[in-house]
């Protein structure tokens, strides 16, 4: 789909129950990171996107799973959160501001992640979120999902968004060796689809949940992490 109906329009910037742009909260979280609201929707999506991508930490311990925990107002109050947490951050923002926008869906291989991690996760393979905006006329995916201080912690490149080119995941490090794979594209979705979100993580990581199943474990640090 690349052109929108005005039914699609109204439905695709409407706040939802996780998508909460009319909270105060993803309110003034996007006050804080656009110059002016009146900006052409490109030049919105990208300072939104460099807003969600470095002043929202990425962490993924202790990272509250609950229905509560994954709307986009919980982010951008607490400011920290992992890819399922800052997609739902980015498209709030983004229909805060009028740019449709979706969370969407994969399993990527070599994620962003210390050993540690990966042994918490049952391997290399993860189930991710990131966001498609509709942007002149056609829809571009976008991951505003590991900060610059982390990616460089990790010898990798910060993925950058211009709005008109799919940013979609770092194929490489900073040593040229292949750092992430996209294996499966599981769609957009107008809101988080949080039992089909929960069903993944877990069946795919249960060894990364809690014992109530609504946060991942605790005691750790991905930045610490990456120079133990």
């Amino acid at each position: 789909m690349n052109a929108l109906t005005p039914d699609d329009l109204r439905r695709l910037t409407a706040p939802t129950d996780f998508l909460d742009h009319d909270s105060d909260a993803v309110q003034s979280f996007v006050d804080e990171a656009v110059t002016d609201r009146g900006a052409d929707k490109r030049r919105l999506a990208v300072e939104l996107y460099y807003a969600v991508r470095d002043d929202v930490f990425y962490e993924v311990y202790g990272a509250d799973l609950s229905p509560q925990g994954l709307r986009a107002s919980h982010t951008a109050s607490t400011r920290k959160g992992f890819c399922l947490h800052k997609s739902a951050l980015y498209a709030a923002a983004c229909r805060a501001v009028g740019i449709p926008a979706r969370v969407h869906y994969g399993d990527v291989r070599n994620h962003l992640a210390s050993d540690r991690l990966r042994s918490h996760i049952g391997g290399d393979v993860f189930f991710h979120g990131l966001n498609s905006v509709h942007l002149n006329g056609r829809w571009v995916k976008a991951t505003p999902v590991f900060n610059k201080i982390l990616c460089r912690l990790y010898g990798m490149k910060p993925l950058e968004f211009d709005g008109t080119a799919d940013s979609l995941h770092h194929p490489f490090d900073d040593q040229g060796r292949q750092s992430m794979e996209f294996l499966v594209d599981h769609g957009g979705f107008d809101d988080v689809p949080y039992e089909f979100v929960m069903t993944n993580m877990r069946r795919k990581h249960p060894g990364f949940l809690n014992d109530t199943g609504t946060g991942t474990v605790r005691g750790g640090s991905l930045a610490a992490e990456a120079s133990a």
